[in-house]
This record gives structure tokens, C-alpha cells and sequence, in this order.
């Protein structure tokens, strides 16, 4: 649950009411580095826990979501396979914002705008716990990887290069 100075956010109120057990975990935000290393770097975390997520259109079920490995980039080929989809592309980040309510380097699983259909990379079993966006830059959630694929009502598959 979050410490007593740090912000929930909507994500996090979603886990509480879910009765999800999480820590939120801060980091120092560098605008000019917002990717995976430097957030796995500033939790002194292996980057394989630490998990992006990436929201994408296909051709036939409209937007969804693909939360993978922070250092992996996601293969469109196999997240077109296990989605349905004939072709698929990430969306432009000036939609971010108005499609799912966050912004790049703090877009959470959980809590969109819109619950849209979401699939995790099958690494994230691996793991005890894992990190991803709490929904805000500067604030993580470590969490069980059961957890946030049953909180963000997720399907486990192969999606990387």
C-alpha cells in the first residue's frame, strides 16, 4: 500500500478496491530519459521485472494493450496473432493522453479511460513480483505478476522479437 507522502493514484485506488496487496515504489524522473533502463536503474531493479506498457490499434478489435519487458520491443506480427488481428500499430503518443487518460512514460495497465483488452508478455510469470507504472511518471507498483494480469483482466502470451 502507498507510504504516507506518496500520491495514489486512480490505478492504485482500483488495486485497493480489487484488495491487491502493492507497494508503490518512487523514482526520480529524467524528461529527457524516460525509458525502462533508467526507471530499472533508479530502483536498482533488473530491468527483465521491470514491465512497459504499450497501447496499439489493430485492423479488426480496435485499440489494446501489450505489457512486455521493459528492454524487449513488442513484435507487431506475433501481437497481431494473438489478437485477432491482421495488422496492427502502435498508436502515435499525442493520442495517449485522450485515449487512456495517461501520459507517455506513466500509461498504467490498469485504470485507462476505457478497460480495452489487455495481454502480457508470458516473461512476466517468471517473476516474484514485478514492477510496472502506478499511472504516473515517478511512481512504479511492485506487485505478484498474478495480480496485475488479473487486475488489468489479462491474457498471458508470446509477444516480443
Amino acid at each position: 500500500m502507498a507510504d504516507k507522502g506518496t500520491k495514489k493514484t486512480n490505478a492504485a485506488r482500483l488495486l485497493d478496491r480489487m484488495k491487491i496487496a502493492y507497494d508503490l515504489v518512487p523514482y526520480e524522473v529524467d524528461e529527457s530519459d524516460l525509458g525502462a533502463q533508467h526507471i530499472a536503474s533508479q530502483l536498482g531493479e533488473p530491468i527483465e521485472r521491470l514491465f512497459k506498457t504499450l497501447v496499439l490499434r489493430g485492423d479488426k478489435i480496435g485499440l489494446f494493450v501489450c505489457v512486455i519487458p521493459g528492454a524487449a520491443e513488442v513484435d507487431l506480427k506475433k501481437a497481431a496473432r494473438v489478437t485477432g488481428n491482421k495488422k496492427v500499430e502502435m498508436i502515435h503518443v499525442k493520442e495517449l493522453l485522450p485515449l487512456t487518460g495517461y501520459i507517455r512514460g506513466g500509461c498504467s495497465p490498469i485504470g485507462m479511460k476505457k478497460d480495452l483488452p489487455t495481454w502480457f508478455h508470458e516473461s512476466i510469470m517468471l517473476y516474484d513480483t514485478v514492477y510496472c507504472s502506478a499511472g504516473m511518471r515517478g511512481l512504479q507498483f511492485c506487485l505478484a505478476p498474478a495480480d496485475l494480469v488479473r487486475a488489468a483482466r489479462g491474457t498471458v502470451a508470446d509477444l516480443i522479437v
